[in-house]
Parts: C-alpha cells; sequence; structure tokens
C-alpha cells in the first residue's frame, strides 16, 4: 500500500482545512479546553520553578559562608569602642571624618601592652552576645590589616582564629527551617507539573484516539454511501491512504501539537518575563546570546531548503527507474538494454548523491550550531552574573535560574518551529480525509416503499430505451431495449468498450440511468432500493475475490443460517469438494486473495459462494477469461449447474463459452446491433458471425 509524504504535499487552504479540524473536535471541546489550560498552567510552572530554585540556591549558599552583616556589625561595634575609649582615656581629640586619623589611632592601640589595652576597652553586646574585652582585643589584632567586609580567603582562616564569642556570630550556619520550606515549595511546584503534564497527555491520547476512531466510522459510512464511480476514478491504494495514514496524521499528530504549542508559546513568554523579573541585565544577555544563534541557523535552514526539496524529487525519479527496470526486467535483457539503463542510473543517482550531500551537510551543523547557541548563552549568563555578583547586584542563585531560563528560552522556539512543520503535514492530510468525507453520495433512498422478496421474484427483467453516459459529453448506452424472461440464459457479445459492463452496473443500480428505464418484475428499479436489488442478484465476475479467514467464511459470506451440510452439499454439486478435503484443515482452512491458490479454485470457490447465495438473478463478468482450457471446462460446467431455474447475464469474450444461450445480445458503441441464438446470429453472417469466426482465424 502506497504511503504519502504529507510533508511534501502542498496545502490548497492550510487556514481554512485547520479550522475546519478545530471545529470538528467540537465533541471533545471542554476535554481540550482542560487539557489546555493544564499545558498552560504546567507551563507557568516551569517558568517558575528555575525562581524557586534560585531561592534554594541562595540559602544554601549563605549557609556555607561567614555571616557578612554580622561581621560587619562586630567589626563597627568592636572598633568604634576601642576609638571612643582610646579617645577618653587618652583625652585626644578624633577626626572621624578623617580616614588617616582613625588608622593612626588603631596603629597606636595595637602597639600598646596588653594591661593597658585592657584598661581602655570595656565588655560590649553585639546580639545579646557579650564580648569580652581579651575578645575584642584578639579581634583587632586579627582582622586590623584585612577589610573586615569582605569574605575572603585570608578571612576565612583568621576566622578559624576568633574568640569563640566572635566565631558564634560571624561563622557559617545553615539556615535548616528555611531550607525545608523552600525546598518543599520547589517540590510541590515540579510535582504539580508532572501530575499536570501527565493529566494533560491522558487526556490528548483520549482526544487522539477517540477522533481517530470517529474519523474512521464516518470514513466507513461515507464509502458505503459513495457511487461507483468515486472508486473508478480513484485507485484501491489511494482511499486506503486516506483511511489509514492521513487519519493517523491527523488523529496521533494534532493532539501533540495543540498542547505542544500552547505548552511552548506559554514557555517562551514566561521565561522572558521571569527572567525580566529576576534579573533585567542577565535577561537581555541571555535574549541577544540566543537570537545571534537563532538567526544563523534560520539562514542556514533557508539555504537548505532547497537541496531537501530537490532530493525528493530525485528520489522519486531513482525509484520511478528502479520500478521500471526491474518490472521490465525481461524486456531489458532481451534488447540489451542494460548498458542504458545503468548510465541512466548513475546520471540519477549522482544527482541524488550530490543533493543527498548539501543537505545532509547544511542540516548535519544544525544541530552542533543549536548546542553551540545554548553553550554560548550559559557562558554569557555566568560572565555578566560573576560580574554582577562581584558588585553585590545579584546572587549566585540567579546565575543558576538564568542556566535553566535559557533552555526554557530557546527550546520552545524549536519545538514551536517543528509544530508548525507538523501542521503542514495534519493541513494535507486533513485535506484529502475531507475530500472524501465532502464526496457527493448516493441518491437517499430511505423514502423509496417498493421491495421485491426473494423467494417472489419472478425473474423477469426488461430494458426500456436506456440511455446512460458516465459525463455528459460521452453517451455510452445510446438507446438500449431488450426483454429477458424468467430462467433464460442471456449473453452479452462485443468488441471492448462496446457497453457490456456498463449494462450489469446499471442493472445492479451501481449507476443511475440517464433517462429510459429498467424493470424488474415489472417494477422500475428507480424505486427500489439498492440493498433489494443487491439481494436478488448473484455475481461471478472476472476477478475472483477471496478475504483472508476460513474456506467455511468465504463461501457463506453474509449468509449466517447455513449448516455445514449444505455447504458440502453445494461444494460437492460444483465440483470443489475434493479439492478442499485435500486441504489440512478442509473447510476451517485458512485462504485469502493471495497465489496460494489457483485462479481455478478461486473461481469454483466463487460459484460455491453464488450457489450458496441461492439468488434468482445471476451476473457472469468474463467468469472463465483468466482460467486455462481444462479448468474452463470445470468452472463451465459449475456455471450451468449454478444457473439452473435462474435469469442469466453472461458477459463473455470467448464466444465458444455462450453457444447453448437463449438469447445473445450484440452489443456496439452502446446499442444492440443483433440478437438471436448462436446458430440464428451465425446464419444472419452479420457481426456476430465475424466476431465468432475472428477467433478461429490464423
Amino acid at each position: 500500500m502506497p504511503r504519502h509524504n504529507h510533508v511534501e504535499e502542498k496545502v490548497k487552504d492550510f487556514k481554512g482545512t485547520i479550522i475546519r479540524l478545530f471545529k470538528s473536535l467540537e465533541e471533545w471541546r471542554y476535554l481540550l479546553i482542560i487539557a489546555s489550560i493544564l499545558a498552560m498552567i504546567a507551563a507557568i510552572l516551569s517558568t517558575i520553578a528555575p525562581n524557586k530554585l534560585s531561592d534554594v540556591t541562595n540559602v544554601i549558599s549563605d549557609g556555607i559562608k561567614p555571616n557578612t552583616e554580622n561581621i560587619q556589625l562586630i567589626s563597627e561595634n568592636i572598633y568604634k569602642n576601642t576609638i571612643v575609649n582610646y579617645q577618653l582615656k587618652k583625652k585626644v581629640t578624633i577626626d572621624y571624618n578623617n580616614k588617616d586619623s582613625i588608622k593612626q589611632i588603631i596603629t597606636e592601640f595595637n602597639n600598646l601592652s596588653i594591661e593597658e589595652k585592657e584598661s581602655i576597652l570595656t565588655p560590649i553586646s553585639i546580639k545579646n552576645k557579650i564580648i569580652s574585652v581579651s575578645d575584642q582585643i584578639k579581634f583587632i589584632e586579627l582582622t586590623s590589616s584585612i577589610d573586615e567586609t569582605m569574605v575572603t580567603e585570608e578571612y576565612i582562616i583568621k576566622l578559624e582564629k576568633m574568640p569563640k564569642s566572635i566565631k558564634k556570630l560571624v561563622e557559617p550556619k545553615l539556615n535548616i527551617k528555611e531550607l525545608h520550606k523552600r525546598s518543599l515549595i520547589l517540590a510541590i511546584i515540579y510535582l504539580l507539573n508532572s501530575l499536570f503534564g501527565y493529566i494533560e497527555g491522558l487526556i490528548m491520547a483520549y482526544v487522539g484516539i477517540g477522533y481517530s476512531k470517529r474519523l474512521r466510522k464516518e470514513i466507513s459510512i461515507k464509502i458505503n454511501k459513495l457511487p461507483l464511480r468515486y472508486f473508478d476514478s480513484h485507485e484501491v491504494g489511494d482511499v486506503l491512504s486516506r483511511v489509514t495514514n492521513d487519519v493517523d496524521t491527523i488523529g496521533i499528530n494534532m493532539s501533540d501539537n495543540i498542547t505542544s504549542l500552547i505548552t511552548n508559546i506559554t514557555l517562551f513568554l514566561g521565561s522572558i518575563i521571569m527572567m525580566f523579573v529576576t534579573n533585567w541585565i542577565m535577561a537581555l544577555t541571555a535574549i541577544a546570546s540566543s537570537i545571534l544563534g537563532f538567526i544563523f541557523s534560520f539562514f542556514l535552514l533557508k539555504r537548505s531548503q532547497k537541496y531537501f526539496i530537490q532530493r525528493q524529487k530525485e528520489l522519486g525519479k531513482l525509484n520511478g527507474h528502479i520500478e521500471e527496470i526491474y518490472s521490465g526486467h525481461n524486456v531489458v535483457k532481451a534488447y540489451n538494454g542494460e548498458e542504458q539503463a545503468r548510465k541512466e542510473f548513475d546520471n540519477i543517482n549522482e544527482k541524488l548523491y550530490n543533493c543527498n550531500r548539501k543537505s545532509q551537510f547544511l542540516s548535519g551543523i544544525m544541530q552542533p550550531i543549536m548546542s553551540f547557541v545554548g553553550n554560548f548563552g550559559y557562558v554569557a549568563v555566568c560572565v555578566v552574573g560573576a560580574l554582577l555578583v562581584m558588585n553585590h547586584k545579584t546572587s549566585f542563585g540567579t546565575i543558576v535560574a538564568f542556566m535553566i531560563y535559557i533552555r526554557l528560552f530557546t527550546n520552545p522556539l524549536t519545538r514551536i518551529a517543528q509544530a508548525m512543520t507538523t501542521m503542514q503535514s495534519i493541513a494535507a492530510a486533513g485535506e484529502r480525509v475531507f475530500e472524501l468525507m465532502d464526496e457527493k453520495e448516493m441518491t437517499d433512498e430511505s423514502n423509496l416503499k417498493e421491495k421485491i422478496e426473494k423467494k417472489d421474484a419472478k425473474g423477469n427483467i426488461e430494458f426500456k430505451n436506456v440511455k446512460f453516459g458516465y459525463d455528459e459529453s460521452r453517451t455510452i448506452i445510446k438507446d438500449f431495449s431488450a426483454k429477458v424472461n424468467k430462467g433464460e440464459k442471456i449473453a452479452i457479445v462485443g468488441p471492448t468498450g462496446a457497453g457490456k459492463t456498463t449494462m450489469v452496473n446499471l442493472l445492479m443500480k451501481f449507476y443511475d440511468i440517464n433517462s429510459g428505464d429498467i424493470l424488474i418484475d415489472g417494477k422500475t428499479i428507480k424505486e427500489l432500493k439498492r440493498e433489494n436489488i443487491h439481494d436478488l442478484f448473484v455475481m461471478v465476475l472476472q476477478d475472483t475475490w477471496l478475504f483472508e479467514g476460513t474456506i467455511r467464511d468465504n463461501l457463506k459470506f453474509n449468509k449466517k443460517d447455513i449448516t455445514d451440510e449444505e455447504i458440502w452439499k453445494i461444494c460437492k454439486i460444483v465440483g470443489v469438494d475434493h479439492f478442499i478435503k485435500t486441504l489440512p484443515g478442509g473447510l476451517d482452512s485458512m485462504v485469502g486473495d493471495n497465489d496460494s491458490i489457483s485462479s481455478g479454485q478461486k473461481q469454483l470457490l466463487t460459484i460455491t459462494r453464488g450457489m450458496i447465495e441461492d439468488a434468482p438473478f445471476l451476473i457472469l463478468d468474463e467468469a472463465t477469461s483468466n482460467v486455462d482450457t481444462r479448468t474452463e471446462e470445470l468452472v463451465q460446467k459449475a456455471m450451468d449447474k449454478l444457473m439452473e431455474g435462474k435469469t442469466s447475464f453472461i458477459i463473455a469474450h470467448r464466444l465458444s463459452t455462450i453457444k447453448n444461450a437463449d438469447l445473445i445480445l450484440v452489443m456496439n458503441e452502446g446499442n444492440i446491433i443483433e440478437q438471436g441464438t448462436h446458430q440464428e446470429l451465425l446464419k444472419k453472417k452479420g457481426f456476430y458471425a465475424d466476431l465468432y469466426n475472428s477467433q478461429f482465424q490464423k
């Protein structure tokens, strides 16, 4: 079954198709609203989480470094106490605005003896802690040569030698209570984010599966309402692809992309807002570094796009060439065309190689570039963040938060671009499905009341001045009239395109006649439902059809009230019983529409199926054209038994098979030009006689 590359298809009406797809999801609108809200909340929580992680990081970083606030407080109080008492004891005047004067006082104080220092200083209280005179002296000795407000490596070494009363106030102390509080908030945010994301995923999976199921159901109902005209003008593979590939493309990708777009747009906007809320300088740094990378990436993407398109074209040419050469391998061999075929293959292969090389090279460097963009953003944030930390403009936790914000900012842009590309595929698939759903249906027959019961059917058919054409510009059946009585065998012969099969299609009401009428037992088919007409006919066609299943299921197709004994009896009449008995499972043997059994055996099975159906009218359309002469005799005998007591229409090219027909209708260009028995038509030496004798000319 051919698969369609929807990404390559051009969408005729992208906007209109997407709007129609969303409207067709009306049944799940409340679930979609809930899923969208959950996706948005989850995205918002994702943007809030880094900010809360920053708080946790700050609590931890504050807990592993000395208390600079207390250091400053202790330093100010001890030095103030020292200077004030020194001034009082020594009776000197100090200019507090002159740093050199203060530094000189401290130097003079340090040169005094211990006894003199103790006589000058007095105990002080800092945060309910008494700092003794000796502890103050020790502090001044350790800190007078360094900046007391800076936590340097030298200060940390000095801190170990500090008196216990001071050490308790300035040593690192982790705020466990605050850490628990911040960590709990962060854990709840991540838990809710995962929970909402999980529920949203379940909802969208349910919507996607349900939507696919409904589409297939609607298509199944639609297919049964489509006229035969549609299937005559569309390939089977194309119809199957619409039901399978296109529906899967819509159902799976659409449910994923709806919330993906919402999530990523929210993440993108939310991360920008949170970055500016956290620190506007670092926000500008992160955005600027990322945008430069994206501009370069989009430039490369634009350059590589033409090579991807060309690659698909060349790949199509190569596949077509290979299919032609290998399907016609015998012809190529017979005409010594191997060299020409090889040169053409090499030429297409070389073009494909060049397109692949260029497209893969340009697309291959996309990932490293995006990785570089992310890493460059990290470096820029770290450098700017470090400078801000040194100048007390921000905290270490803010840098950690921005490392995550960069990822939240860059990833959504890529995913939004991917989602929009996928939406093109969805729109292409949607157009194909909607084209099928919008096809004109067969006329509604709910108002028709006439009915012919199978058991009451007499078997008479009359064609009255029937005219028909597949389109208005060309009439195939121009003026066809004929009467067929119960139990007669009517053969319809004529050259290809004469209208033989068309007559059968009109009789089965596969097509509606343009004018005239067809009567079954005196009742016009215009007043009979198609199901009623089909129930009155058995068809044995040129192309045999067996579905995957047991022989029993194939034989009693759509006819449940029949026993195995009755099936075996009919099989014996047809002459297919011996073949069935040779199979390992008998009636339970599995068969299908494949080459495991011969064409003749398939035809005998379809004739058996028709005999089991036991309808009053029979149509045989080239039923022996695909079998050999010996098998034809077997099939012919089986068909003779099938036709007993039935009004039969036989379409045949092999005129030798219709010699015993009660009436032969000779058709040419949509009209009956001759009619009669085989012998009567031969005596006329007209069109039929020429057609019959041409089969024996050498």
